[in-house]
């Protein structure tokens, strides 16, 4: 009887909830999926916060990309994913704020995400070719409005901040102009080079590359503050143009359902290294201003952001694919 009752015992300790509860958080391999293709901006950037992480929790960190329809693959393998801290996203607002508006998405944007930290802001640059025969925004509309034709611009997407920015311009300047999608940034500017497009967008590194080799000249950055990695580009609102002071930005999102205490350890360890030295020099290389905020200033910007961007995308009169 006593042997009984002992095994019984061991039995049901083997089974309990308190021996069945996983390790402290992290206490195996972490996964983050970043927006976009392997070997782009998120997903290099990525890299480089993964390569941290490592070393800060003695646990592997992999990047592992999931390409394909404007990040909604990405996205909604991390809203299905586990919400136990394994498995988190670096993304744009594309997919949680442009997308959603434009079509129906196998995910919510609010409901099945859990914010941690939104590590840097940034802005597209309206961008012309070098020998263009304007410096400015307002050199560019007065040119704009003398040509007698419309001007063509490219863009990486229907439906992407620089095509919204591009219609904005449009409206608020009362000029003739007629928007390219594009499937990649290489594309737009491969065209604007070769004079099929009158003007385009850039994301603030690949502008300065193509600045420093005498291609290309930049007229304004939008968003709501000049860029470090080429400081000397003036905003649309020091240009007297409103409506342009939306940043992009970097978000990590973790699945919703979130342990509190997992969130805090994912937000320490996001802002102490945001504010690397190494790390920052990264993001400011890419064209981004670091930030590290908090999950409630992440998700008061998001709040803020989700009707400019949603009444941009109507004035626009944008649809999805």
């Amino acid at each position: 009887m006593q042997r009984r009752t002992v095994i019984s015992a061991m039995a049901a300790l083997a089974t309990s909830p308190l021996q069945a509860q996983s390790p402290p958080f992290p206490g195996r391999m972490i996964r983050i999926v970043p927006f976009g293709t392997a070997g782009g901006p998120i997903d290099t950037l990525a890299r480089a916060y993964a390569e941290k992480l490592q070393a800060r929790w003695g646990q592997t960190v992999i990047v592992e990309a999931k390409p394909g329809a404007s990040g909604i693959v990405a996205t909604d393998f991390v809203a299905k994913s586990p919400p136990d801290g394994y498995t988190v996203m670096f993304t744009l607002p594309l997919t949680h704020i442009n997308v959603p508006i434009l079509q129906k998405v196998p995910y919510d944007p609010v409901r099945d995400f859990t914010p941690l930290s939104m590590t840097a802001t940034g802005g597209p640059m309206l961008v012309a070719r070098a020998d263009a025969p304007f410096n400015d925004v307002k050199g560019f509309i007065e040119f704009a409005k003398t040509l007698g034709r419309p001007l063509n611009y490219g863009t990486w997407g229907n439906g992407s901040t620089a095509h919204l920015f591009g219609e904005l311009l449009k409206r608020q300047s009362g000029t003739p102009l007629t928007h390219v999608p594009y499937k990649a940034e290489a594309a737009v500017h491969n065209d604007l080079f070769g004079a099929t497009l009158d003007f385009g967008w850039a994301n603030p590194a690949t502008a300065r590359g193509h600045v420093q080799a005498g291609k290309m000249k930049v007229l304004a950055i939008a968003g709501t503050r000049r860029v470090s990695i080429m400081p000397q580009v003036p905003t649309f609102a020091e240009q007297g143009q409103v409506g342009f002071d939306i940043d992009s930005w970097i978000g990590v999102y973790a699945p919703a359902r979130l342990p509190a205490d997992v969130q805090a350890t994912w937000v320490t360890a996001l802002r102490e290294i945001t504010a690397m030295p190494d790390v920052s020099q990264r993001l400011i290389a890419f064209g981004f201003e670091p930030l590290g905020n908090t999950p409630s200033q992440f998700a008061e910007r998001f709040q803020a952001d989700t009707p400019r961007i949603a009444e941009l995308i109507k004035a626009a009169g944008v649809t999805g694919n």
